[in-house]
């Protein structure tokens, strides 16, 4: 498998972005949950493929662009689709079904074909969960740091609360995957990037 370098990632990226604005908050974003991966990475995860690890940090919210209509305006209604949509867009740009699972697989802390079914969401019925450590670690990365307005930083903690609406089984799967990698020191990537702490 070819892993595209940060200039091949970051050049889709800009042919991708309906506005400058959109790339902004986007790669963004993408840079930030890469930050925080490599971070988490040099704690210690043996085994975990690093090149792939930023490669799928760069790309997961790719799909996000694929939400703004012609006026600029993101569709937040469908948000719960950027994941399917990066998936498809990665498709459509050749790239492999492993780092097109980074795209599917990353949100929340995954979301189950009984997921999809019980809270009725507009995706294709099936398993959007990360299967590989690859996968699992920018998941888990991505869980810091939202594009809210204006985007911020989130503790464990914070993120943990807006996470139990969705069930204590959630809850228990993020402290598994914190337990497992450890909590991210935010606070250089905030001082870095200038968002607030939410």
């Amino acid at each position: 498998m070819i892993v595209p370098t940060d200039e091949e990632i970051r050049a889709l990226h800009e042919r991708h972005a309906p506005t400058e604005a959109a790339f902004e908050l986007v790669y963004t974003h993408c840079e930030i949950v890469c930050g925080i991966a490599e971070q988490l990475l040099s704690g210690g995860a043996p085994g975990v493929d690093a090149d792939l690890v930023r490669a799928g940090a760069l790309l997961h919210d790719i799909g996000v662009y694929r939400l703004y209509d012609d006026t600029g305006r993101m569709d937040e209604a469908g948000y719960i689709r950027h994941g399917i949509l990066g998936h498809e867009l990665l498709r459509d740009e050749g790239l492999s079904a492993v780092l097109r699972r980074f795209c599917s697989c990353h949100t929340g802390v995954g979301i189950t074909r009984d997921d999809v079914r019980r809270q009725e969401l507009p995706l294709p019925v099936a398993d959007y969960v990360a299967e590989s450590r690859e996968e699992e670690l920018v998941m888990y990365a991505d869980k810091f740091h939202t594009k809210s307005d204006p985007p911020a930083f989130l503790s464990a903690a914070s993120y943990a609360a807006r996470l139990r609406r969705f069930g204590e089984d959630k809850v228990a799967r993020f402290e598994e995957l914190r337990e497992r990698y450890g909590t991210p020191d935010l606070a250089p990537l905030a001082a870095a990037y200038g968002h607030r702490a939410a």
